[in-house]
C-alpha cells in the first residue's frame, strides 16, 4: 500500500486523530514517518474506526482506498485553481460595483451567471464561498440558486470558527439600582 502524496502532514494527521487510530506520532514526525507509522498500522487485520467521522470511513477496506486515492480536496492543481480564483475575483468586483454589469467584466448577466455555477462547485475556497453569497444578494438572482459545496472537513472548521465568534463576543451589561446612582456600564 502506498499513500498518495496528495495528502498533506496536516491532513494525515487530522485522518490520525478524527478516526481515532491508535498511532502515537508527534509534531516532530515528518510526513514520510506518518505515512510509515500508518501503513504499519492498516497492515493489521483488526484496527478499529470510529463510525461517526468526517470522511464517511466505515472499514479497513475504506480507509485504504480513501488513502490510496487522490486527496478529494486537492482536486485542482496550481493552474486551474488560479482559473477559478480569478473568476471568483472578477465575480465579487461585479458584486461590489452596485450589480451593474455595465461595471464588470461581463458581456451579460447569462456569461456571470455561468461562472457562478462554475466555480460553486469549490465551496472549499473561501473566495468562491464569497462570490456565491454576494451573488445571492443580487436581486435579478433567484433566492439561494448559488449554493456552494464544501466538504464536511471545511463545514466543520466553518462551524467551529462561527461558535467561537459567538463565544467571545463582546457584550455589555448595564446596571442601575436607584435613580440618584448613577449608571454603570461594564464591557466583558
Amino acid at each position: 500500500m502506498i499513500i498518495d502524496k496528495s495528502f498533506s502532514k496536516s491532513e494525515l494527521v487530522e485522518i490520525i486523530n478524527e478516526l481515532n487510530l491508535r498511532i502515537t506520532h508527534s509534531h516532530a514526525d515528518n510526513k514520510k514517518e506518518l505515512q510509515d507509522k500508518i501503513i504499519e498500522h492498516v497492515k493489521k487485520k483488526n484496527i478499529k474506526i470510529d463510525d461517526d467521522n468526517m470522511f464517511n470511513i466505515k472499514t479497513r477496506d475504506g480507509l485504504i482506498f480513501f488513502l490510496t486515492n487522490k486527496n478529494p480536496k486537492k482536486t485542482l492543481n496550481i493552474k486551474e485553481k488560479q482559473q477559478v480564483m480569478n473568476i471568483a475575483k472578477n465575480v465579487i468586483n461585479y458584486c461590489k460595483r452596485g450589480y451593474c454589469i455595465e461595471f464588470s467584466t461581463y458581456d451579460n448577466f447569462k456569461d456571470l451567471c455561468d461562472d457562478v455555477d462554475f466555480i460553486k462547485q469549490f465551496g472549499d475556497i473561501p473566495s468562491c464561498r464569497r462570490a456565491c453569497k454576494l451573488m445571492n444578494k443580487d436581486e435579478k438572482v433567484m433566492a439561494d440558486r448559488f449554493v456552494p459545496l464544501v466538504s464536511p472537513q471545511v463545514q466543520r472548521q466553518l462551524n467551529e470558527k462561527k461558535i467561537l465568534k459567538q463565544k467571545y463576543s463582546p457584550y455589555v451589561i448595564i446596571k442601575h439600582s436607584t435613580p440618584e446612582e448613577p449608571i454603570i456600564l461594564y464591557f466583558d
